[in-house]
């Protein structure tokens, strides 16, 4: 009797299953690794909200130290994705790689009060970000970018607030120009990605609490009416 069926497909399906089970699973322990340093650097400059402004460039210190373990996650992670398959296992570490981002723009931010360029992004990570959308090896993506970029402009309106209750009233005036010019840069974009366009849109609000904050301070004759001269007459971080 002829065989109509040969099992011998199956078998190779199972192998190869269970190697992409295999792959899958490296990739998780890895992200794992990356996750837990992103909670110890948020842990450290989650610290901002309640220190001096002294202390913000040492507590910025303190939390570059761990960007070299992302460094070490990231070439893991990089060294067990297949070659050309880096879109069927990006959904593994995407949230967690935006995360970083996002802490990496934090600091940058926290240190000079303006937004991190590409190179100090790559520089923070030790990998290319991706600009054109060609990605063949392991890059960082230009929504992950883009998406840690979004998480600052929340996480200023909190720092707008907790500044007013530390006593640096100017500080949410900067945030404020800051704010409003990040909110004019995407603006220029086209974006396609649905999540993010959502999240872009939320910016407006985290604009708007920090335009309260600044007219209350006004109305209590806590800053000058004037935005440029309150800028001009607080020394910057980018200066001290």
């Amino acid at each position: 009797m002829s065989i109509t069926v040969d099992l011998g497909f199956f078998d190779a399906i199972q192998a190869s299953m269970e190697a992409e089970a295999t792959v899958k699973d490296s990739i998780r322990a890895s992200v794992r690794e990356l996750d837990r340093t992103n909670r110890n650097i948020t842990a450290v400059l989650n610290r901002v909200h309640s220190s001096p402004k002294e202390q913000v460039p040492a507590l910025c210190t303190q939390a570059r130290i761990y960007f070299s373990d992302i460094q070490t996650h990231i070439s893991e992670l990089a060294g067990m994705v297949p070659v050309n398959q880096y879109y069927k296992y990006n959904g593994l570490w995407s949230a967690p790689m935006q995360q970083a981002c996002f802490l990496a723009t934090l600091c940058t931010y926290l240190e000079t009060e303006r937004l991190i360029t590409v190179e100090e992004l790559e520089g923070f990570f030790a990998v290319k970000v991706d600009l054109n959308n060609n990605i063949t090896d392991f890059r960082i993506s230009i929504e992950e970018f883009l998406h840690g970029v979004v998480s600052l402009t929340n996480e200023l309106s909190r720092l707008a607030v907790n500044a007013v209750t530390s006593g640096d009233f100017s500080r949410p005036v900067r945030i404020g120009k800051f704010l409003k010019e990040l909110y004019s840069g995407f603006q220029l974009l086209n974006l396609k990605n649905d999540t993010l366009r959502k999240r872009f849109d939320g910016i407006k609000y985290d604009i708007k609490k920090v335009e309260e904050i600044i007219y209350d301070l006004t109305v209590r004759k806590l800053v000058v009416a004037n935005v440029e001269t309150a800028i001009e007459e607080d020394t910057s971080v980018s200066e001290a």
